[in-house]
């Protein structure tokens, strides 16, 4: 019996040990996948309002040049009005 005992308090200690171990690296593990994870969605969120700015970009030079052609017309309707009244 006492082998039985001696056996289980080095056995219990080491297999702690290991627990430990195994858990602080499986944390670690853990850790960096999560890390992952956040740098990707970071990246795709980057992506995403890059895309987003050229869109607004091209709509506002869409709006700038209907605004220009607006006012070259106002122009002429004004002339027009000038020589008319």
């Amino acid at each position: 019996m006492s082998e039985h005992i001696y056996l289980l308090t080095l056995g219990l200690p080491l297999a702690t040990v290991l627990v430990v171990f195994g858990m602080k690296y499986w944390s670690a593990a853990h850790k960096a996948r999560a890390e992952s994870a956040s740098a990707e969605a970071y990246r795709e969120l980057a992506a995403r309002s890059a895309a987003a700015q050229a869109e607004n970009a091209a709509a506002l030079a869409a709006m700038h040049a209907t605004l220009a052609n607006m006012n070259g017309r106002l122009a002429e309707v004004e002339t027009m009005l000038k020589e008319v009244g």
